[in-house]
């Protein structure tokens, strides 16, 4: 949300200043995920800005940055070692195509089912590896290729340009907020290396940035069914990865905004990205939540500041690559290390102990399997053992109560869920051999979930007439009655008493 009393030209120049802020920290990071796919540094900027420019134009969440990421890079190394950079760019469009129907089909809902402590876990998790993909810029390569880390003054003056830069980012905003912080203090680094002749790295040394404006190229491979079999799995994965991390971070950002994306949208916005920059030679993307806090912290919030971001990029490329090369790392990787303390939830430290065992193993696990593996791994790990953790709560919450009514029978009244995790409860709560003549099962204070309860309620009536005994159900769904067998004829119905409901069971029409 904007600032209640911010202008629009205030806006106009917040998103502007944000979007440069952004840009300059795209070039690295794009430069880096080019080098872990394997490809060319050009490839990965380029998806930058296409990405970037279309998910801001067209995406469900103004405000949230988008580009080549490093939970992509990693699973595309292998198709390009195996098949080469022509089945990535063919992949990526695969990839962009089958987001586009998530969108459509509107699956962009179901990220509502990832438990809280699943979020934690997903942002404690990408800050550590924002922070793990910085400490690379510590080493060097030397001339015999052996890497080794940075030492002596050289690592002095990395780690003092470092401190500055977060310095100036943490204590500007109390002075002014004319300007980001963030890039007030690339500035003034950057000015201060080039004004003393300090010898650091910088973003030069990782590669040229120089291009020219990406073309429009279909992928050269050949178009059958081997082509779309070898590239169908990794479009797969890279989809869902994709999909996963950029609603995660909407939900961030909204949170920190308190406004509302559109997830279905989104969807739709990041396929339509990925289609169109594997057509002209990027390497695809998604939601990045690094850029995405400093666009935010720097006071982005609107569409311009994505799409601006995108276009700063692309002039950086097309004009400037001179300038952008001579920026220290040192500025770069403080303005990430800022991103990093800003990302990272400290008080899951506070609350792990105050928390429900479970919640904070998930939250642990999550944080965990993101930096080992990736992302989506992570996050359906964590969504499953939450789903199993409270299936076996809710298991432990099925009971009943009895009682002798005035006719002689003995009345079980049920309470909490029958479903696949509860039904072992269910069937120990009867003794068809010591119960008397008549009983009767009341399921006025429970609900029916899946075929198991249906099935459970079918094994329970058939020990009662085995037993000759008689059984009344009382208080079903009348679906309940059409999809129970043994126990079709022995429910009561009232119209007017019995809940309605529905059941997860495939006879269902």
């Amino acid at each position: 949300m904007f600032e209640p009393h911010a202008s629009p030209t205030a806006n106009v120049k917040n998103d502007l200043l944000s979007g440069l802020t952004v840009a300059l920290a795209l070039v690295p990071e794009a430069i880096a995920f080019a080098f872990v796919a394997s490809v060319d540094p050009l490839v990965g900027l380029y998806a930058a800005f296409i990405v970037c420019l279309i998910t801001a134009t067209i995406g469900g969440r103004p405000g949230m940055i988008s580009g080549a990421t490093g939970a992509l890079a990693v699973v595309m190394v292998s198709l390009v070692a195996e098949h080469g950079v022509e089945y990535l760019f063919a992949t990526v469009v695969l990839m962009g195509i089958i987001q586009i129907m998530a969108g459509v089909l509107k699956l962009g809902k179901f990220i509502r089912l990832v438990p809280y402590p699943v979020m934690l876990g997903f942002v404690n998790g990408l800050a550590i590896v924002i922070f793990l993909s910085q400490v690379q810029h510590f080493q060097t390569t030397p001339s015999d290729g052996n890497s080794g880390w940075l030492s002596g003054s050289t690592l002095w003056l990395m780690l003092g340009l470092i401190a500055l830069t977060m310095v100036i980012i943490h204590f500007l905003p109390k002075l002014t907020k004319a300007i980001p912080s963030s890039l007030a203090a690339i500035v003034v680094v950057s000015l201060l290396v080039i004004g003393l002749n300090l010898d650091v790295q910088t973003v030069g040394d990782m590669a040229s940035i120089a291009g020219g404006l990406p073309e429009f190229h279909i992928p050269s491979v050949p178009m059958n069914w081997e082509t779309l079999w070898i590239c169908l799995p990794y479009a797969l994965i890279l989809a869902t990865i994709g999909l996963i991390e950029s609603l995660l971070t909407l939900t961030l950002i909204d949170e920190i905004t308190e406004s509302r994306g559109r997830g279905n949208k989104e969807c739709v916005g990041q396929g339509t990205a990925n289609v169109v920059t594997g057509f002209f030679g990027g390497m695809g993307g998604c939601a990045m939540i690094g850029q995405s806090m400093i666009n935010i912290n720097s006071g982005g919030r609107g569409r311009l500041s994505g799409i601006s971001a995108a276009l700063f990029l692309l002039g950086f490329i097309l004009f400037a690559s001179g300038l952008i090369e001579t920026i220290p790392l040192a500025a770069l990787i403080g303005v990430m290390f800022i991103v990093v303390i800003g990302t990272f939830e400290w008080s899951s430290f506070r609350i792990l102990g105050k928390i429900p065992r479970t919640d904070a193993f998930v939250l642990v696990l999550v944080s965990g399997v993101t930096v080992v593996t990736d992302l989506a791994i992570a996050v359906i790990i964590g969504v499953i053992v939450s789903a199993l953790a409270f299936a076996w709560q809710a298991a432990k919450r099925m009971d009943a109560t009895t009682r002798i009514d005035e006719q002689g029978s003995k009345v079980y009244t049920l309470s909490g869920p029958l479903f696949f995790g509860s039904i072992h409860s269910f069937k120990g709560l009867f003794d068809p051999r010591n119960d008397p003549d008549d009983v009767v099962i009341d399921f006025c204070t429970t609900r029916v979930y899946d075929h198991s309860g249906i099935e459970a309620i079918d094994a329970v009536a058939e020990r009662y007439i085995n037993a000759g005994k008689r059984l009344h159900l009382r208080h079903l769904s009348p679906e309940c009655r059409e999809l129970l067998n043994k126990a079709g004829d022995l429910v009561e119905g009232n119209a007017t008493e019995d809940p309605k409901y529905s059941i997860a069971d495939d006879r269902v029409a």
